[in-house]
């Protein structure tokens, strides 16, 4: 099982945005599940920041197919793929985090005004999936 992440940048003009959000998360989730893929998607300041989790020819497929393809993303950024033993989010073919104070205030402790992934080294990513399975469980005990 690999680990996949980017970042890039939303093209879509404000009026449209949660309607290609809603677009957006409905695809991944539809191809996701089809192909036990498993991921996260981050949205905030106008990024979007991915990571996916599923076998190495499907998440190099879904980004030469899909990801690069797709007009609603420019600048695509991708960060390191590595080989993982077990997934950080296996119980969701897609889970969607909005922009929220505890990713921001992570950013700022690593040194970002705001969210801007671009800006992100490996080091960076890491800690952030670490903050974003933090937010999924917290969701879980919630729900």
């Amino acid at each position: 099982m690999y680990q996949f992440c980017y970042a890039s940048k939303s093209t879509s003009p404000k009026t449209d945005l949660l309607e290609d959000l809603a677009n957006i998360l409905k695809e991944a989730r539809d191809f996701n599940y089809q192909h036990q893929v498993t991921g996260v998607l981050y949205f905030a300041d106008g990024c979007f920041f991915q990571c996916l989790e599923g076998e190495c020819l499907t998440l190099k497929s879904l980004l030469v197919e899909r990801l690069n393809k797709d007009p609603r993303h420019q600048d695509i950024k991708l960060f390191e793929t590595k080989e993982i033993e077990y997934p950080s989010f296996p119980d969701w073919s897609m889970k969607y985090i909005s922009k929220r104070s505890q990713i921001q205030q992570f950013c700022q402790d690593m040194g970002f005004n705001d969210f801007n992934p671009f800006a992100f080294q490996q080091s960076h990513v890491d800690a952030l999936l670490l903050q974003l399975c933090v937010e999924q469980g917290e969701e879980q005990k919630s729900a």
